[in-house]
């Protein structure tokens, strides 16, 4: 069998192989001129001899390159391939195509250029020093499928050596995105966000950001879990990023696993391979909320969460409440981007999340939390938002 109908995928079953791999013959991108080639005076301006001009006059004020190259408006998606969404640790090579769609969405929800690099090495030191020594060659970084924890100390590490936005899309991405569908989630059942009781079921890159952000934006109740149960202080198996979420979450002290978390609880926040069984959503609360992201496969059928919950999204296309990280991406990195931004922010994130939810505040409704990805007024809005956050921070 192909690795194309070995996927249980049910959004994939109109599709054909034929047409799947015919998509990514010769692979998703292309470079295209922005000025004319067709004549000898063009050739002479964009090559020899007139190129020369502009490279003196650069290596006189290096400034200049980021008028006079794409280098200051160039994302790179950069990968180990060590943590592909619902593949694993499939390497480098066989991640790319992964990539080089991620650099297509970056182009068309954003207009930003953009180019995958992957990486044959799991070393950290070895990936944070190829960013440094390429950071003339790009203005952003989007760091991608990058397995827990070492993606957590590279970006951090990365973050701090370049002078440039920086952000790990399988943490923050998510993360903003979710925010703003229980932003919307909330207002629509006219709940307050202090008032709510979250599991998160994964701590891993996803989870913890998640975890992170919910908590910033005045969720008190934060419990996570991972293959082992609950993320508790009492546990001696949990590594340093663990064991700090471990210190900030679970305010009942509670133990125990999914059925302990679960019970009475309004939020599940699936961001793991795993399942949830049927009877722990019905042991959930009132009028409970559940986002089950695992792709291909949720957490929890939407159709059979949808009987004890009052609203149900997934990471899916083919069900109602797509959370889906295109909504945050494209938008954060041409705001960040346009301000001139040293850094991408808690704040520019947090901002990015409120204009994700502005687009459909008025239009809210239990299959409407959040926009559609494809709604062409996201991006803008995230950019002008993340922009603003940026300038108001002091970062851009």
């Amino acid at each position: 069998m192909s690795p194309v109908t070995d996927a249980p995928n049910a959004t994939l079953s109109a599709i054909t192989d034929e047409e799947i791999f015919a998509g990514h013959l010769g692979g998703k991108l292309s470079v295209e001129l922005t000025s004319p080639l067709e004549t000898q005076r063009d050739l002479s301006i964009a090559y020899t001899p007139g190129v020369a001009q502009v490279c003196r006059a650069i290596a006189k004020d290096e400034s200049l390159a980021k008028t006079y190259t794409w280098a200051e408006r160039l994302v790179v998606v950069v990968s180990d391939g060590t943590a592909v969404l619902g593949l694993g640790d499939i390497g480098p090579r066989a991640s790319l195509p992964v990539m080089e769609g991620k650099a297509a969405l970056f182009k068309k929800f954003a207009g930003l250029d953009s180019i995958p690099i992957v990486l044959d090495t799991k070393d950290v030191d070895a990936i944070v020093e190829t960013l440094i020594r390429l950071r003339p060659s790009f203005g952003a970084v989007n760091l991608e499928d990058i397995s827990a924890p070492r993606c957590f100390e590279i970006e951090k590490r990365v973050v701090e050596a370049l002078d440039c936005p920086v952000m790990h899309d399988d943490q923050h991405g998510t993360a903003i995105v979710v925010l703003a569908a229980l932003k919307g989630a909330a207002a629509f059942q006219g709940r307050p966000m202090s008032g709510l009781k979250v599991v998160v079921s994964g701590a891993g890159a996803a989870g913890v950001a998640c975890a992170n952000i919910l908590l910033a934006a005045g969720v008190p109740d934060v419990v996570a879990l991972d293959s082992k149960g609950i993320v508790s202080s009492d546990r001696a198996d949990l590594n340093e990023i663990k064991a700090d979420l471990a210190a900030r979450t679970n305010p009942r002290g509670l133990t125990g696993g999914a059925a302990e978390a679960l019970a009475g609880a309004d939020v599940f926040l699936g961001l793991s391979a795993g399942t949830i069984d049927e009877e722990l959503i019905a042991s959930m609360a009132p009028e409970s909320i559940v986002f089950a992201m695992s792709n291909p496969d949720p957490e929890i059928h939407p159709e059979v969460a949808a009987k004890y919950a009052a609203i149900v999204a997934t990471g899916r296309s083919d069900f109602p409440n797509q959370i889906n990280n295109v909504l945050a991406f494209p938008g954060v990195f041409k705001g960040a981007l346009d301000a001139g931004a040293r850094r991408i922010t808690e704040g520019m994130k947090v901002a990015a999340a409120e204009a994700i939810l502005g687009v459909v505040a008025d239009e809210l409704a239990a299959d409407k939390i959040i926009p559609s990805p494809l709604d062409p007024r996201v991006a803008p809005a995230v950019a002008a938002a993340v922009a603003e956050a940026a300038r108001a921070e002091g970062v851009a």
